[in-house]
């Protein structure tokens, strides 16, 4: 934690293969543990869909420290206040949900920025990030190290999205492929010709600005297609859908093998 260098953002900034990630929704330090050994870049901790709050969020920030994977958290809201709070906690990376507009996102930059180039309060003798004070240079460096992720997902999103990327202190757009498609009248359908294309688009014109292009993919064909339009940082699914399939499909082989067996009359 004294080290404040914020190792997935500079490799934002890098060329190569896209660093692939894994939302955690079992609000569980453990599973997060495992997780962070098992090969990806980078871990989200998922405070929208999952139900995390902010005591499960840091016991897993404490069981991902030191472990192989960047670790981002995704907030509920744009609450200035929950932002503040996760930032104390030692969270670098912050993917904000539901951003639509340039007003938005420049909100969200202030929100995650000392003053005078923020409003994030100041309070680093409780803050676990500043190791209660323990870090000497931390109110001079943190808002460099911070890295902001904006999430583009709804038709109203990607029709800002030229004035979203303009917005200083955004690092990074992250499309979300399940609300866009709701969004784009396609509900449940993110892999929808229209969805995908509109995905692409988007990933390209993120690229193009310079900055970072995120999105989510659980299929495998989808992902490599959104790499190489740009994307910089791939989703590949979720700690709870890996579990679920791992699980049904050890049910069905066993099962499958039975019934073979019972053929044979063994």
């Amino acid at each position: 934690m004294s080290a404040l260098h914020n190792s997935f953002k500079a490799a934002l900034r890098g060329d190569g293969m896209p660093r692939i990630g894994l939302f955690l929704g079992l609000c569980n330090p453990d599973s997060a543990e495992l997780l962070g050994g098992t090969g990806f870049d980078w871990l989200l901790i998922d405070g929208e869909h999952g139900p995390n709050d902010l005591r499960t969020i840091l016991a897993q920030l404490r069981a991902l420290q030191g472990g192989q994977a960047d670790v981002l958290v995704r907030v509920v809201d744009h609450d200035p206040a929950r932002i503040k709070q996760m930032l104390d906690i030692g969270v670098q990376s912050l993917l904000v949900p539901m951003v639509e507009s340039a007003e938005q996102a420049r909100a969200l930059a202030l929100a995650v920025r000392y003053p005078p180039a923020g409003v994030r309060g100041v309070g680093t003798a409780m803050a676990r990030a500043a190791r209660w004070n323990g870090v000497p240079d931390y109110l001079r460096r943190a808002d460099g190290e911070i890295c902001l992720i904006v999430q583009a997902e709804s038709r109203a999103a990607l029709e800002a999205l030229d004035d979203i990327l303009a917005v200083e202190g955004v690092d990074a757009v992250f499309i979300g492929p399940s609300d866009l498609a709701a969004s784009m009248g396609h509900l449940g359908r993110p892999d929808h010709p229209e969805v995908r294309t509109a995905v692409l688009g988007a990933i390209e014109k993120i690229a193009r600005s310079g900055k970072a292009a995120g999105v989510f993919a659980t299929r495998l064909d989808a992902a490599r297609a959104y790499g190489q339009a740009g994307a910089r940082f791939i989703a590949l699914g979720t700690d709870t859908l890996l579990l679920r399939q791992s699980a049904t499909s050890l049910v069905l082989a066993f099962r499958e093998g039975a019934d073979q067996a019972a053929g044979t009359g063994y």
